[in-house]
């Protein structure tokens, strides 16, 4: 059973029909929550599998900027980023570095598993994702800049990965099982709208005319991921 409509129902299947099991993202510290929310919404509109990061926990996320794409995004926080790399042995590791032997990124497979690793706005990545780092690329700049924004980077670089995917056909292939489909679906198309119905501002009128908002939220507040 389903809290949505038929349209919405079938745009969340092809959702995760195309979804990229093996196109991965490792946010390394990224801390500010302007950069993590545009990571996220471009995650989100190129499908990637997962979205990992090691900032501070419950760091809040722009709603304004992420325009609802955290609700869609499998993510998972790395509690330890030795064991978190060990697992990761059968992805190519492709970190942002501005060194000697980085190569341009378009110069990446992104076709075979991959996981990208984008560093923290002030220092890049850290020494442990430099240490297991497959390939370290950086994105040409013609200007006076070193750099682009971690977050304009993320998309640079995604959506070449985007393009080599979609020329081999990879978004027309499934590759989540079943049952991650069945449950997510689950989750997205009732759970979640159950859950949101239950935080939404609701009225309690008294027998003396009193009205008293329950639940009522701060206009303020924001996401969290």
């Amino acid at each position: 059973m389903y809290l949505v409509n038929e349209e919405r129902l079938n745009k969340m299947k092809k959702i995760l029909y195309s979804r990229q099991k093996d196109l991965l993202v490792f946010m390394d510290n990224v801390y500010s929550n302007h950069n993590l929310s545009a990571i996220i919404r471009t995650a989100d509109a190129v499908n990637v599998g997962k979205v990992y990061y090691r900032h501070e926990k419950n760091q809040k996320l722009n709603d304004n900027i992420t325009m609802g794409a955290h609700n869609w995004v499998f993510n998972e926080y790395v509690e330890d980023i030795e064991n978190f790399y060990k697992s990761m042995k059968n992805y190519q590791i492709v970190v942002t570095a501005l060194d000697d032997d980085s190569v341009d990124f378009r110069e990446v497979d992104y076709t075979i598993p991959t996981l990208i690793v984008l560093g923290n706005e002030l220092n890049g990545v850290s020494k442990e994702s430099l240490k297991y780092a497959t390939k370290k690329v950086i994105i040409p700049m013609c200007g006076m800049t070193q750099s682009l924004n971690v977050s304009v980077a993320s998309g640079v670089i995604l959506y070449e990965a985007q393009r080599q995917r979609s020329l081999k056909g990879m978004y027309d292939i499934k590759q989540l099982d079943d049952e991650t489909i069945k449950k997510t679906l689950k989750k997205w198309g009732y759970d979640d709208i159950i859950a949101k119905e239950l935080k939404r501002p609701r009225q309690k009128q008294y027998a003396d005319g009193r009205v008293e908002w329950l639940n009522k939220k701060d206009k303020n507040e924001r996401c969290d991921i």
